[in-house]
């Protein structure tokens, strides 16, 4: 009975977040009664929408903060727990993607370029992230703006992607760097 009581509790929660501006969940997210969904954060009402698609799972801890943008996960996707995903200057996540615990994705960063101005006080840059199907991005990573990580690529775990990942490559590292290609190692395995 509790597991027929859990679900009937997440599609409520579902169905009221549903009714808040700029949020869209499927009925089938998984949705961890942990996991936040915000268009307000720290005080303060930003806007920004949400778009969560059929059968994401969105593990315990994971906080979506629009901070004024948008976010967009597609189909299939998962994400660990204690993930944190703002929107800023735009989070795509496309279908099948699996994102690792303790990662964080952030399309934003902060000005510096004046030094008679605190660092707080000067405009953030907002290029957005885009992170094609079927990603793999391991447990600890993370993802600064401006990215966009290529359809089947594999970030290792612990990792800091600062610059774009071509399709199927396997980047690791603090800064990320690209390894190997998948490709070529499914070319090899099929030669064999």
């Amino acid at each position: 009975m509790s597991a027929v009581w859990a679900s009937l509790r997440r599609g409520a929660r579902i169905a009221w977040l549903n009714t808040r501006p700029g949020i869209q969940l499927a009925r089938s997210v998984q949705l961890a009664e942990s996991a936040r969904i915000q268009t307000k954060s720290d005080g303060h009402a930003f806007g920004g929408r949400i778009i969560v698609s059929a059968g994401v799972t969105l593990s315990d801890g994971v906080i979506l903060a629009t901070y004024g943008g948008s976010i967009e996960i597609g189909p299939n996707a998962y994400l660990g727990p204690y993930c944190v995903l703002y929107g800023h200057g735009g989070l795509m996540i496309g279908r099948n993607c699996m994102i690792g615990a303790h990662t964080v994705v952030v399309p934003a960063n902060h000005g510096f370029s004046r030094t008679d101005l605190p660092m707080n006080a000067q405009p953030l840059t907002h290029e957005g992230i885009a992170i094609e199907d079927d990603v793999w991005i391991g447990a600890g990573c993370q993802v600064l703006d401006g990215v966009r990580i290529g359809h089947g690529a594999i970030i290792g775990a612990g990792s800091v992607v600062t610059g774009d990942v071509d399709p199927f490559s396997v980047a690791v590292g603090v800064p990320a760097k690209v390894v190997r290609s998948r490709v070529a190692a499914t070319s090899a395995a099929a030669r064999s």
